[in-house]
C-alpha cells in the first residue's frame, strides 16, 4: 500500500505541475485581463454597487417573490461563497505558503483582482443562458452558456460536455469533496485528537441531511451559516494580526520580496523558485475563489433575478470576500507569527525522516524560540494555520478546527449542488439521487487519507480544477463581447441595475 501511495503522490504531483504550469497561469490571467478590459474594469468602477446589492440581499430586499428562480440572489451568493470560502482559505493558503514561500499569496491577490472580472462574466452568463429543468428547477452554468452562446454549436456542445464531465469529477474527487473532508479531519485530529474514522462519519451524516433536500435546503443553510462563519474566522485572525501589528510593514516586505526574488529576511533563500510561487499562488487562489472554474455560475443561475448584470455584480463580490479579505487574513497570521519558517519552503520537510540535518540558522533559532521540535517534521495545510493562531490565542487551534469544520461543511454542500447540475446536464434529472448518495459515501474516503500523503488530495483537486477551467475559460473568451455589450447597455448614462 505504501508503494502505491508513493507512486500516486509522485505522479499526481507531476500531472498537477504540468496542468498548473506557465500555460495555465497565462490562460487564467489572460482571461481575467481580457474581461477586465472588455468590461472597463467592472471590479473597480462598480464594486460599490456590488457590495450594496449584497447588503440589500442580507435584508431580503434584492428580489421580487414572483421573479423566476429557486432562491434569492443573496442565497445564491451565499451558496457560491459556501463553496468558495472553504478549507482553501485555511489549508490552501497555508499549503501555498508552505510549498511556495510567503510570496505565493501575492499572486493569489493578483489572480483574485483579475478574477473578479472573470467571476462577473460567469455570474452574468449563468443567468442569461439558464434553462428550466424537467423537474421545474433552474439549471445553468458554463455547460449551458458555452453550448448555447458559441456560434459554432458543435464546438460549443463538445466544450459544454467536457466542462460537465470535469465539473462532476471535481465535485466527487477533488475540490468539492475529498480535499474538504481531508482538511476537516486533519484539523480535528491535530487539535482535538478525534480519529479520522469518527470525524468522517459525522461529516458524512451532517452533509447528507442537507444535500438530500436539493438547492432550496442548501441555499437556506448557506444563507444562515456563511456570514457568521466568515465573521468568526475574521475575528480570530484579527486578534493574531493586532498582536503583531508593529510588524505589519516587515510582513508585507517579506511577502513582496519573496514573490519577486525567492528570498526574504535579509536575502536568505526561501528554497523555492519565483515560478513555483506564481504557480502555487494562482492555482491555490483559483482553488479558493474559483474564478475561472465557472462553478459560481451554477449557483447564480438559481437566483430569483433575470438581470444578468445584477447577478454578475453579486457574483464578483464572492471573489472579493474570499481572496482579498479572508485569504489576506490567513496570510498575515502565518507570516506575522513567523510560523512560515517551519515549512518545506525553508527546508523543513513534512516527513520527519527527511528533515535536513543542516537547516538555515533563522529556522533553527525560530524553532527554539517558539519551542518547536524540528524532528517532528514541517508544518503545512490546516496545521500551519492552527500553529499561527496558537502563537497568540490560547487554544487558538480549536478556532481553526471549528472554522475548518464550518468552512469545509459549507463547501461540501455547495459543491454537491455543482456536481449534481453537471451530471444533470449529461444524464437528466434522474441522476440526482444516485449522485447524492455517491457524493456522501466518498466523503469518508477523503477524511481518512492523512499524514505525508495528504498532498495527494490537494494534487487531485488542482488537476480536476484545471480540467474544469479549460473549457470554461475558452467559452468566456468567445463570449466576452456579449458580456461587454450588455454590460455597457445596463450601465448606460450611469444607470444602476437595482
Amino acid at each position: 500500500m505504501t508503494d502505491f501511495l508513493e507512486a500516486l503522490l509522485h505522479y499526481s504531483l507531476a500531472v498537477r505541475n504540468f496542468m498548473w504550469g506557465n500555460w495555465m497561469v497565462a490562460l487564467l490571467v489572460l482571461t481575467g485581463l481580457v474581461l477586465s478590459v472588455f468590461t472597463k474594469f467592472i471590479q473597480v468602477r462598480r464594486l460599490g454597487n456590488a457590495l450594496k446589492l449584497v447588503l440589500l440581499g442580507a435584508r431580503g430586499k434584492d428580489y421580487q417573490e414572483e421573479e423566476e428562480g429557486d432562491i434569492s440572489p443573496f442565497a445564491a451568493l451565499m451558496t457560491a461563497l459556501a463553496a468558495t470560502v472553504g478549507n482553501g482559505n485555511i489549508a490552501g493558503v497555508a499549503t501555498a505558503i508552505a510549498t511556495g514561500g510567503p510570496g505565493a499569496p501575492l499572486w493569489m491577490w493578483v489572480s483574485g483582482f483579475l478574477g473578479m472580472a472573470t467571476k462577473y462574466a460567469e455570474g452574468f452568463l449563468g443567468v442569461k443562458y439558464r434553462e428550466v429543468a424537467e423537474d421545474g428547477t433552474m439549471a445553468g452554468g458554463p455547460m449551458y452558456y458555452i453550448s448555447k452562446g458559441l456560434k459554432n454549436k458543435k464546438f460549443g456542445k463538445i466544450l459544454g460536455a467536457v466542462f460537465a464531465v470535469c465539473g462532476a469529477f471535481a465535485a466527487l474527487f477533488g475540490t468539492g469533496n475529498m480535499a474538504q473532508s481531508n482538511s476537516m479531519a486533519l484539523a480535528f485530529q491535530s487539535q482535538l485528537g478525534v480519529p479520522p474514522l469518527v470525524s468522517g462519519l459525522v461529516i458524512t451524516l451532517l452533509v447528507g441531511l442537507v444535500i438530500i433536500g436539493g438547492i432550496k435546503r442548501i441555499g437556506a443553510v448557506a444563507e444562515r451559516l456563511v456570514p457568521g462563519m466568515i465573521l468568526f474566522y475574521f475575528a480570530g485572525a484579527f486578534v493574531v494580526i493586532i498582536a503583531n501589528v508593529t510588524h505589519i510593514g516587515e510582513a508585507f516586505r517579506i511577502i513582496f520580496e519573496s514573490a519577486f526574488t525567492g528570498k526574504a529576511l535579509g536575502g536568505a533563500l526561501i528554497g523555492t523558485s519565483v515560478q513555483r510561487a506564481i504557480s502555487l499562488g494562482v492555482s491555490r487562489g483559483v482553488l479558493s475563489n474559483e474564478s475561472g472554474l465557472g462553478s459560481a455560475a451554477i449557483a447564480q443561475s438559481a437566483s430569483k433575478s433575470g438581470d444578468p448584470a445584477k447577478n454578475g455584480l453579486i457574483a464578483m463580490t464572492g471573489t472579493f470576500i474570499d481572496t482579498l479579505v479572508v485569504n489576506t487574513m490567513t496570510t498575515l497570521t502565518i507570516v506575522l507569527s513567523g510560523m512560515w519558517l517551519l515549512t518545506p519552503a525553508t527546508g523543513v520537510d513534512l516527513d520527519p525522516s527527511r528533515v535536513a540535518a543542516h537547516l538555515p540558522q533563522m529556522v533553527t533559532q525560530f524553532a527554539q524560540q517558539v519551542g518547536y521540535d524540528l524532528s517532528q517534521g514541517g508544518l503545512s495545510s490546516t496545521a500551519l494555520t492552527a500553529a499561527a493562531f496558537n502563537t497568540v490565542i490560547p487554544y487558538g487551534g480549536w478556532i481553526i478546527a471549528f472554522c475548518s469544520f464550518l468552512f469545509g461543511y459549507t463547501t461540501l454542500i455547495g459543491w454537491a449542488y455543482y456536481g449534481e447540475i453537471c451530471l444533470e446536464y449529461i444524464a437528466g434529472v434522474k441522476v440526482k439521487r444516485p449522485y447524492r448518495l455517491t457524493y456522501i459515501a466518498l466523503l469518508f474516503l477523503g477524511a481518512n487519507l492523512q499524514g505525508q500523503y495528504l498532498d495527494i488530495v490537494w494534487n487531485v483537486g488542482d488537476i480536476a480544477n484545471a480540467f474544469m477551467a479549460i473549457p470554461n475559460l475558452v467559452g468566456l473568451l468567445f463570449l466576452a463581447r456579449i458580456v461587454a455589450r450588455i454590460t455597457e447597455d445596463a450601465f448606460a448614462g450611469g444607470r444602476r441595475v437595482y
